[in-house]
């Protein structure tokens, strides 16, 4: 028998479905994501902690579960929400069903809503918190509830609080991850050019990571407010003032920023998928990138000697910075991109020919 939920969102909107994965209710601030593939990294990728996932391609579970595609152990998202359910998926690769690793997981997942008009609501007012429940009943009570939640603390909530270290046989660099609730994508990565990566605690300080006598520091993406993170933009700041070579993506991005005088500010909803356009300013090619993010750059607040070299194709935002006369660098999207384009790689290039 198949189990009706209903999504309600903070401004009254409800919508009927029918629930897979974990049973219960789950409330979040509720965001899009415009990938086509690629949805095991989305659900699993840090970034998206706190926050009830709406995916826009219409058919997700099609080509099962594949436990290499992973970007953490266990999913942050508070819920995922789908227009169809594949409960009968086809991969010489599949290891198992969607609902079934979303039960594993804890995750609630919803199916049967028109995620189209779902997603042209949110492009129209903006995120919005929702609810998840099997209780259609709308009340005011019950939508203060919803206009009041919250998570803060989200980077703790997903980033790991201990030091490890990933290598290979060929290994000739020395980098340091910081590590705010970075992608494993990310690391796989760096070791795949011949780094060994010193993954290193969000909490750590500048003399910390200055001590592992990093050839590069690449600070990670993660999630949340970046502005809330007050400690470790001042230790960024002094880790900057050292000169090492340095990568920002996402979260590190914003982060780098920060710690350089800028400011940030919420998006009305935010760039989320693996289709993302990004024009790179000195030569006006556009690559296609991937995205989660609902926090941005201001470019205006920049210093003296800061350069914006990558802008968003479609609202003009901030989306790569080059600090240091390009010794030191950023960008909002995801250079590594699995399951994604691969067409900005070369970001990753150009930070370990500093090294």
């Amino acid at each position: 028998m198949e189990n009706k939920l209903y999504l309600i969102l903070e401004d009254g909107t409800t919508m009927q479905g029918h629930g897979f994965g974990a049973t219960g209710e789950a409330m979040g601030e509720l965001v899009f994501t415009t990938s086509m593939v690629g949805y095991m990294e989305t659900i699993t990728d840090p970034s998206y902690a706190g926050q009830i996932v709406v995916q826009t391609f219409p058919s997700i579970g099609n080509y099962g579960v594949m436990t290499s595609d992973v970007e953490s152990e266990t999913p942050a998202l508070n819920a995922y929400i789908v227009r169809e359910w594949c409960q009968e998926p086809s991969n010489f690769r599949c290891e198992g069903v969607l609902d079934t690793f979303l039960k594993d997981k804890g995750v609630v997942g919803l199916y049967g809503i028109d995620t189209r008009a779902l997603t042209r609501l949110l492009r129209e007012r903006g995120s919005m918190n929702a609810m998840i429940t099997a209780n259609p009943t709308v009340t005011e009570e019950r939508l203060a509830v919803i206009r009041g939640y919250k998570e803060d603390k989200l980077v703790a909530k997903v980033a790991p609080r201990e030091k490890t270290v990933s290598t290979s046989e060929t290994a000739n660099k020395r980098v340091v991850l910081w590590n705010f609730g970075a992608q494993a994508s990310t690391t796989k990565t760096l070791v795949k050019y011949g780094c060994e990566v010193v993954s290193m605690p969000w909490t750590a300080t500048a003399e910390e990571i200055l001590a592992e006598n990093p050839a590069g520091v690449l600070v990670s993406d993660g999630p949340g407010d970046p502005a809330e993170l007050t400690a470790a933009i001042a230790e960024l700041t002094k880790v900057m003032a050292a000169g090492l070579p340095m990568l920002g993506i996402g979260l590190g991005h914003q982060l780098m920023a920060l710690a350089q005088g800028g400011q940030t500010v919420k998006m009305p909803f935010g760039h989320r998928g693996g289709n993302q356009p990004v024009v790179f300013t000195e030569s006006g090619h556009v690559y296609i990138t991937s995205q989660n993010h609902g926090y941005t750059v201001v470019g205006d607040s920049l210093p003296a000697g800061a350069k914006i070299n990558f802008v968003n194709a479609n609202d003009g935002t901030c989306e790569g910075i080059e600090y240091a006369g390009g010794k030191q660098f950023s960008v909002q999207f995801a250079p590594d991109a699995f399951g994604s384009s691969i067409d900005t790689t070369f970001v990753y290039e150009c930070f370990l020919a500093l090294l």
